[in-house]
């Protein structure tokens, strides 16, 4: 029947892509169907990331993020190379600017020697000077193999390699999943247009991860709690101030890497972001709001314990959210030069964290698998740059779970 398939994947952001291509490339004979809720693939998260080819060097040692995101990048790299995507490994400096943060520093300096990140070395003043001339730090980690991208291209030609060398499998957009039902091996996956049945199921569904996975009758304690990320561009004055990536020393209280420097793919440079809890899912704007989306997480007894914990930061974080002037305050920790007319309101996007009922981030990437189905609860940065890891990593799941090559 045409609306029977080996294997149903849902969520066409670059994690999903990637894993249908992985799958698909290693069971060429595989009939795949890939479902999007939007009306195109990279729709969220894959479409609204800086463009950052992560290094690997933030990573706790032996996790997924820090095995993915090396083995990912390397891949990624060639695989822009091979299919002519733009990108530029152009480095990026990581700087203390008080002796507060050096302790820090060195534990992550420590962490990429411990992961294998290559080429990493520890600068001085002169050399971060010499790196960026604007930039003021007392010492620094240089990361020559961090660079940029544009991920949405990059989940593009995933999805077009798909359609050209898997002819008997399909991308389709415009499909949001609403239901399951098991009748012994087959699952139907219900959409507005229309149902599909299949023996197995991978979900890669982002900002809707956790339901997709309450819809499949799979109990989890992670919760999808969205966090929206602010950012300003340097305007055409501001832009000689930045010749690529500039990052401060993250804050180990805090679960964000703070406000940096990313020079764009496409041109420019972006700034940001901060992070402030959304009040709906795929809300990029300041006032978005969803009565479902603010219950679900209002009801959820994590989010209540994970704002009790960093309520300080949350406070710092929505100031910064609706005030340009404390934003530049921030950025010019880094560039003390920067003025008010070197940054324009830019874009936003939203990161989906997975916290856990004790009011814990979920740091790691989260995949479980329980009979037909593998889901992805938790990919985020470096998903993207992980991209085509996770793929292989799921692919030898399905191997195991599902029988395939």
């Amino acid at each position: 029947m045409g609306n029977d398939y080996d294997l149903i994947l849902i969520g066409g952001g670059i994690v999903g892509l990637a894993t249908a291509y992985k799958i698909n490339s290693r069971n060429p004979d595989l009939k795949i169907l890939l479902l999007e809720k939007e009306d195109h693939v990279a729709a969220h998260q894959t479409g609204h990331n800086s463009g950052v080819i992560h290094s690997g060097i933030y990573y706790k040692p032996n996790s997924y993020k820090a095995r993915l995101c090396i083995s990912g990048r390397r891949e990624l790299v060639d695989f822009a190379k091979e299919h002519r995507i733009p990108h530029d490994i152009c480095g990026k400096v990581i700087v203390a600017t008080d002796p507060s943060e050096l302790q820090h520093m060195n534990r992550v300096f420590n962490n990429g020697l411990a992961n294998g990140v290559e080429g990493i070395e520890k600068i001085g003043i002169d050399r971060i000077k010499e790196i960026e001339p604007y930039c003021s730090g007392i010492e620094g980690i240089w990361v020559p193999c961090t660079g940029i991208i544009d991920f949405a291209s990059v989940a593009a030609k995933y999805k077009e390699i798909i359609e050209a060398k898997f002819p008997q499998s399909k991308v389709l957009t415009g499909y949001e999943v609403t239901g399951f039902e098991r009748q012994g091996d087959i699952t139907t996956v219900a959409t507005p247009r229309g149902v599909f049945r299949a023996k197995n199921i991978v979900a890669c569904a982002g900002l809707q991860a956790d339901r997709i996975a309450q819809k499949t009758g799979i109990d989890t304690d992670a919760r999808i709690i969205g966090f929206r990320g602010d950012y300003y561009d340097l305007s055409e004055k501001g832009m000689s101030k930045v010749r690529n990536l500039i990052y401060p020393v993250p804050d180990p209280k805090f679960p964000f890497l703070g406000v940096h420097f990313t020079r764009m793919i496409q041109g420019g440079v972006e700034c940001g972001p901060n992070a402030v809890f959304v009040f709906k899912r795929e809300g990029y704007g300041k006032t978005d709001f969803s009565l479902r989306d603010t219950a679900a997480a209002f009801g959820f007894k994590g989010t209540w314990k994970f704002f009790a914990k960093h309520w300080k930061f949350g406070i710092d974080e929505y100031q910064r959210a609706f005030s340009k002037r404390l934003f530049l305050d921030r950025l010019q920790k880094l560039i003390p030069s920067l003025q008010m007319d070197d940054i324009v309101p830019g874009r936003a996007g939203v990161r989906a964290m997975a916290v856990s009922s004790n009011g814990e981030m979920i740091d790691d990437f989260k995949i479980e698998q329980q009979g037909n189905m593998i889901h992805v609860l938790n990919a985020p940065s470096p998903a993207a740059t992980a991209s085509l890891a996770i793929g292989n990593e799921i692919a030898g799941m399905a191997a195991k779970q599902f029988g395939y090559n």
